[in-house]
């Protein structure tokens, strides 16, 4: 029978391979890559305290971490290729310099207060049926 410190042994490493994987490189699918692998890593840790205990609860919250991880993927990859498509680069630090250039920081010419908008006038519905008779009660 394989005991408890085994998995969790096994879960930190794949934690802290994670954590080092995501500090070092600057490859930004290498980094998504190893906050997957820490992601796995506390996956596995909670189903061996699930497996211990003799109750799914750790199950559940992996089942719940999986589901963030696969949508968690899934933006960032988008993201991912459509900033490869504006620098043709996956290197983090061209990616520090984006910007609009079109566009000049210039306040003055904004007004301060915008310029007041005329209501608008909706058209009005025809009643329909009978109108309710309304009996005003006496102030208590």
């Amino acid at each position: 029978m394989v005991v408890l410190t085994n998995y969790l042994v096994v879960g930190s490493i794949l934690f802290v391979l994670g954590i080092i994987g995501f500090m070092t490189r600057r490859n930004l699918i290498t980094m998504m890559l190893s906050a997957e692998l820490m992601l796995h890593g506390v996956s596995l840790n909670l189903v061996a305290f699930s497996n211990f205990h003799q109750n799914f609860q750790g199950q559940a919250f992996t089942a719940f971490i999986l589901t963030v991880a696969a949508c968690e993927a899934g933006i960032a990859l988008a993201l991912i290729l459509t900033l490869y498509h504006r620098t043709k680069s996956l290197d983090i630090n061209f990616w520090s310099h984006l910007g609009e250039a079109d566009i000049e920081s210039s306040h003055e010419e904004e007004p301060a207060v915008p310029a007041a908008v005329p209501a608008q006038e909706f058209p009005h519905l025809t009643p329909a049926g009978r109108r309710p008779n309304l009996v005003k009660m006496p102030p208590v």
